[in-house]
């Protein structure tokens, strides 16, 4: 398969299905609207996953499993919800198959009593079952995270980014008083935010979302946006606070200390696989993915050049001891002595893949003591002696991850707006894209005539924004405050 991949400037949705295929991150499947995740696109979800996880249970909460099939009755009794769902339900009807002249066909006789929704979120389920396990007081916080895959039938997809199944986190919790509830939604926005900026380093604004943008079934919609380099914005997480919907719609009561009964207060939080498409397209270049230090499964490569076997064997011995002492720093390293590919088609290789770090070693280098090191987000590279690689590489990984944060503020910046008028709002979407900040009447029908007239959305309303009185800039009417529009995935 040719590694050549399009240029962004050119093409850049070609740019990033090339990047995502050719770098192995991801595959089409033979299911319509559905990936693979080849391994190692797998084993950089898994650190994120690490990392989300050790978050969660670092402010209080457990890891639990709820079925993938929930009853269709469940949808019915919150209605937002199952509105805002209804057309995304893969939907289950007969339990067996049976041989016939046809080939293999449904059994007419074996339809369920009742139809089973994929789920595609599992508030619903969820719920359900903590009417059960909750009675008291005593019982309260449940602060409850599960790990697993959904399915909303989309129409059109790409990989990561949107697809018919993909896999997330999808929090749960149950709380005695509105407060607590609202407390938890903010509290794991926060860690949304710190995750995608400190690991992912990629900068993200926190913010509510309007009431068209609204997770169905919530009072409010928290979220974290980010902007990537074609200056279309991503969602990358989202945080609910559910109020007393999902416990009123499945009568989830407890009994205060006071002794009285009361509906309890609820939140629910994901983050997905989107995750992947948000790093891939927040830092990488025509030659490959870039990835941040601390999420890269491979951190250092180590690539051998040599002519002779006599030549590797002596290589061998010195790098052995250079991984060791990486690996003693906690440095994820991979000597590649494997004699299938020319050293020149594994630095393309690893290049392509994102690694932060490469060291090259030959004859030469071991005659003079020395060794290349050649960083990924800038490709610079440099000789050093032998002894002095171990700590420079472990100060570069650090450097590296801090750079690139730097490097996606600094566009973000550059790439922000102001606009006071609806003509130089449309100017700056047509010539450069990005985020917008603009005055809006806070109307849904306002809000709709400038995504129909533009394809802008309100990505959302910035948390602790200062008060800003001014004019709608589609309707000319009173605004107490700017909003974040943008074009989007």
């Amino acid at each position: 398969m040719s590694k050549v991949i399009t240029p962004k400037e050119k093409d850049y949705s070609q740019w990033y299905n090339d990047l995502v295929i050719k770098a192995g991150l991801a595959d089409y499947s033979a299911v319509r609207g559905c990936m693979v995740i080849k391994p190692y696109g797998y084993a950089i979800w898994e650190r994120m996953q690490a990392q989300l996880d050790s978050m969660f249970k670092a402010t209080g909460h457990s890891n639990a499993y709820f079925p993938l099939l929930i009853p269709k009755s469940f949808f019915t009794k919150e209605a937002s919800h199952v509105e805002g769902f209804a057309k995304e339900c893969a939907v289950v009807t007969h339990y067996r198959l049976k041989n016939s002249d046809k080939g293999i066909v449904v059994d007419e006789d074996a339809k369920l009593d009742e139809e089973l929704i994929i789920r595609p979120t599992s508030e619903t389920i969820i719920w359900n079952t903590y009417k059960g396990w909750i009675q008291s007081y005593r019982d309260l916080p449940l602060l409850i995270n599960q790990w697993a895959n959904v399915v909303r039938w989309e129409m059109r997809t790409r990989l990561f980014l949107r697809t018919a199944e993909f896999l997330w986190q999808e929090g749960h919790t149950a709380h005695a008083t509105k407060e607590e509830a609202l407390e938890e939604t903010l509290k794991i926005l926060d860690i949304y935010s710190d995750f995608a900026e400190k690991w992912m380093c990629m900068p993200v604004i926190k913010g509510t979302k309007t009431e068209n943008e609204r997770f169905a079934g919530a009072l409010e919609t928290y979220c974290i946006e980010a902007l990537m380099q074609d200056g279309k914005a991503l969602q990358a997480g989202t945080s609910h606070f559910l109020g007393q919907n999902f416990a009123k719609a499945f009568d989830v009561t407890f009994l205060t200390k006071e002794g009285t009964s009361e509906h309890v207060w609820a939140s629910s939080w994901g983050v997905s696989t989107r995750l992947m498409g948000a790093l891939v397209m927040a830092h990488s270049d025509n030659e490959g993915l870039i990835i941040p230090p601390l999420l890269a499964p491979i951190q250092v490569v180590i690539v051998p050049i040599y002519r002779e076997e006599s030549q590797l064997t002596k290589i061998n011995e010195v790098v052995e001891g250079i991984k060791r002492e990486l690996e003693s720093k906690g440095i994820r390293v991979k000597y590649d002595n494997d004699d299938k590919h020319s050293p020149g088609w594994k630095f393309a290789e690893y290049e392509l893949k994102g690694v932060p770090v490469r060291l090259g070693i030959g004859p030469k280098d071991l005659e003079n003591g020395t060794i290349e090191v050649a960083r990924r987000d800038t490709r610079q590279k440099q000789f050093m002696p032998i002894g002095q690689a171990v700590e420079h590489v472990k100060n570069l990984l650090d450097e590296i991850q801090q750079n690139l944060y730097k490097t996606a503020h600094t566009f973000r910046d550059t790439n922000t707006f102001t606009a006071n008028t609806y003509t130089e709002f449309k100017e700056i979407l047509d010539k450069k894209s990005g985020f917008v900040y603009a005055h809006w009447d806070g109307t849904k029908e306002t809000e709709e005539k400038i995504k129909e007239d533009t394809k802008a959305t309100i990505r959302c309303i910035p948390l602790n924004q200062k008060p800003e009185e001014g004019k709608c800039i589609f309707s000319g009417k009173p605004s107490k405050q700017r909003v974040i529009f943008a074009k989007a995935y």
